[in-house]
């Protein structure tokens, strides 16, 4: 039988590895719609039904004409 799947494997040492690049680099590739898709799915992961978000910590920028 024949793999479909590669295996792929990536060693590193922990100590000093650090993932913040790939990171954003995997959410730099995705558009702004799927961003706002995850934040917006971790968000309801974590409020009880019927629960809203309390946006009294949000900034909101103004935009430059």
């Amino acid at each position: 039988m024949e793999r479909k799947i590669s295996r792929t494997v990536k060693k590193v040492n922990l100590k000093d590895y650090d993932q913040s690049f790939e990171d954003m680099q995997y959410w730099l590739s995705k558009s702004p719609q799927e961003r706002i898709a995850a934040v917006t799915f971790l968000i309801h992961q974590n409020l009880s039904p019927g629960e809203r978000m309390d946006r009294s910590h949000i900034v909101r920028l103004k935009m430059k004409k």
